[in-house]
């Protein structure tokens, strides 16, 4: 695994890099496999890097497929919904063909059944055997989000998915009572991407992101994304990485 820690001095900065980032991989998968695939996550650390996508016309849009990292089991039209917002953000702006797009399926009866389906789409999609049997799709990009409590995707603290080792997606129930039930992409297939970029902004991830980034036992859920044979970026604004002990300069 290849781990890189970048910081900068604004949000707006470190969206600019994540384009960059995300034109050259995409470009690359594009070139050598005919497809680039990635799997997006919800929250409000993204959106500013959704927004400079969505501007970005020359991408190779049309052989570019996006997935969901996690989804609250919500209609599409939610305003908690992942799906809705990323659609809002940058798919509508963008020529990617709407069969391209595989959003969780939240319009079923059961969290669980939503994450059975998924798994069947990514199965189908990936040319995986039916059950996997521990084989991994392989997703070009990763993005990922860390909360203040070391979450990422929607595996919590103390969440039987983090022990999951054969599902490609599980269901989690909510930690509070106003808390949604979610589906999350499972750590083996996290774990298995060519590239994870890890987002963080904000004076309340900077205890998170010391742990996950600098203890080596952390037990926060975060401190489990390890690409076997990946690359591994965090991307930190100066607020987030406050704690961080590194003499690391934010970049411009």
């Amino acid at each position: 695994m290849v781990k890189e820690i970048l910081i900068f001095g604004d949000g707006g900065l470190m969206a600019g890099h994540a384009a960059r980032e995300w034109a050259a991989i995409a470009a690359r998968a594009a070139g050598d496999r005919g497809r680039f695939t990635a799997a997006l996550s919800g929250g409000k650390t993204p959106v500013g890097l959704y927004g400079k996508l969505s501007g970005i016309k020359d991408l190779p849009w049309d052989k570019t497929h996006i997935f969901i990292v996690d989804e609250r089991f919500v209609p599409f039209e939610h305003e908690a919904s992942n799906y809705g917002m990323i659609e809002r953000t940058l798919l509508r702006h963008t020529a990617i063909p709407r069969e391209n797009i595989h959003p969780v399926p939240t319009a079923v009866d059961t969290p669980r059944e939503a994450a059975r389906r998924y798994e069947e789409e990514l199965v189908s999609f990936f040319g995986l055997p039916h059950p996997p049997a521990g084989r991994m799709p392989r997703f070009d990009l990763i993005l990922l989000g860390l909360g203040a409590d070391g979450h990422t995707a929607s595996l919590f603290p103390g969440a039987p998915a983090l022990e999951e080792t054969s599902r490609l997606a599980a269901a989690v129930s909510p930690s509070g009572p106003a808390e949604n039930e979610r589906i999350t992409l499972t750590f083996p297939v996290i774990n298995n991407a060519e590239n994870v970029m890890i987002l963080a902004a904000g004076d309340n991830k900077a205890a998170a992101a010391r742990d996950v980034i600098t203890e080596k036992s952390s037990p926060l859920p975060a401190a489990m994304v390890r690409p076997e044979q990946g690359r591994l970026v965090f991307l930190l604004d100066r607020r987030a990485a406050s704690l961080l002990s590194c003499p690391c300069r934010p970049r411009r």
